[in-house]
């Protein structure tokens, strides 16, 4: 193939609305897990196929699977023809641009022409412009369903494509419920700038008005309730959606949090035991089981002034089992191997404390949130097991450098103001820990505070460099 028409291909394929034209990274989602969570959808999920296939042909060609992706457009394809044929072009396009990309990954260029041209007639037919780049309802829609399966950083995308869908279409159901689940999950992210979850409330509830069947929406909108204190009208819809899909897993694995955020924890477990029947190798359904046996732990010790040491073992023994179990299946499950960790330390097995710790730190799609989280969590690991002061003041600050105001980082403030506290009124302080308490008290606000331990940092340390230039920078504050 000519370097022009190579070149002139290229820049039709970059025209098409699809999967590789979304941005979609591989580095920002564990495709294993990805591809499982896909497939089990498509299992329990009577609708929407169409669009699962189209996705799962993607992870698989990020996957270098590329054979195994046009398999799945094929399937794809049958599904619109079976569901939808009077509209094949119109559904078609995504499939249509998906199988175009491959077959250019797979340098079968002129197959990848023909469906090129297979786009560009059906847009010229669709619209009264003759551009191949269409921006239909259903096509928005799609791509918010997969910014939604790759994680917390497309969102705000997923919110826009469907905020974009029902411009056209306001009261399709399928576009109400993926907004309103694309705002349940931003306001949950976004927990500490969001006050109000009234607004994800009522999308819920008027999702669950327009498509009375989705159970899974219908857990998501009795989590919020109970997030806002209307346990008993969350119970109601939990119950009723119990009725009607008594073994949907991805249901139960929500009726299952809200029973535990309940306080039923034998119920919980009873409903996660149910849905681990259906989908056994679930690693959410794992890490859920494990957080119970842990709560169950926990209660033992607080309610028991002696608990047995079989029953606290054997607590032990199955939140760690289940906490593994979930890490084997998703290796980028970033809480289950802070709470697996956390667990070993439960149980002073702490080299494998360590081992699990480690084992998170080189997880590569880690928010910032999360990252504050895991210096938190090794930082007291450091403090109150290994007794190693310096090493809990050095992740602990870490923490505290990234500048994003989560609950994690309030932890790590707070636990350094105490740990420096002591080592200072001990006379154990150096320059470190006056330099660590200046920060904090500059993040405060407090700058006066902050000059004043800048200072003795200085007094100890007088060449270091980033002590000096913050007492500078907070005497100018203070004169002008």
């Amino acid at each position: 193939m000519s370097t022009i028409s190579n070149n002139s291909l290229k820049s039709s394929l970059l025209q098409l609305e699809c999967h590789f034209t979304w941005t979609l990274l591989k580095q920002d989602v564990d495709l294993d897990e990805l591809e499982e969570t896909i497939e089990d959808q498509v299992k329990f999920f009577i609708t929407s196929n169409i669009r699962n296939y189209n996705l799962l042909s993607y992870v698989c060609h990020l996957k270098n699977s590329n054979e195994e992706a046009l398999k799945n457009l094929q399937i794809a394809e049958e599904e619109i023809k079976k569901n939808h044929p009077d509209e094949i072009a119109r559904r078609s396009l995504v499939t249509w641009g998906n199988y175009a990309w491959i077959y250019y990954h797979m340098k079968r260029y002129e197959e990848a022409q023909t469906y090129v041209s297979k786009v560009k007639d059906s847009c010229k037919e669709l619209s009264s412009t003759a551009q191949r780049k269409i921006q239909l309802p259903d096509i928005c829609a799609e791509q918010g369903w997969a910014f939604l399966k790759f994680g917390r950083k497309y969102y705000e995308r997923a919110k826009n494509c469907f905020e974009n869908a029902l411009k056209n279409e306001p009261n399709n159901p399928e576009f109400n419920t993926g907004y309103a689940i694309a705002m349940y999950r931003l306001e949950n992210f976004f927990y500490s700038q969001c006050e109000d979850r009234s607004l994800s409330l009522e999308l819920l509830k008027h999702a669950v008005e327009l498509n009375p069947k989705d159970t899974f929406t219908m857990a998501l909108l009795a989590l919020r309730l109970q997030d806002v204190e209307r346990v008993d009208e969350g119970e109601q819809y939990i119950e009723e959606a119990m009725q009607k899909t008594p073994d949907f897993p991805h249901f139960l694995r929500y009726a299952a949090m809200f029973y535990r955020r309940k306080g039923d924890v034998d119920k919980a477990l009873e409903i996660l035991k149910n849905a681990l029947r259906v989908t056994p190798k679930s690693s959410f359904l794992h890490h859920q089981v494990g957080i119970c046996y842990r709560i169950k732990l926990f209660q033992l010790k607080k309610t028991t002034r002696y608990p047995p040491q079989e029953q606290v073992e054997e607590l032990i023994r199955l939140a760690i089992f289940h906490f593994k179990t979930a890490i084997d299946k998703k290796t980028k499950f970033f809480h289950a191997c802070v709470d697996l960790a956390n667990m070993y330390v439960q149980g002073k097995r702490y080299e494998e404390a360590e081992e699990a710790f480690q084992k998170a730190f080189q997880i590569n799609i880690l928010s910032n949130d999360d990252k504050q989280q895991l210096y938190y969590h090794y930082g007291n690991f450091q403090r109150f097991h290994m007794k190693l002061e310096s090493e809990a003041i050095r992740y602990y600050r870490e923490g505290l450098k990234i500048e994003e105001d989560s609950y994690a980082r309030s932890k790590c403030s707070n636990a350094l103001n105490e740990l420096l506290g002591w080592r200072i009124q001990r006379g154990l302080g150096d320059a470190t820990d006056f330099g660590t308490l200046g920060l904090i008290h500059n993040l405060n606000g407090e700058k006066q505070e902050a000059i004043e331990c800048y200072e003795k940092a200085v007094e100890l340390h007088p060449d270091n460099e980033e002590y000096l230039s913050a007492l500078c920078e907070l005497r100018l504050s203070l004169s002008s």
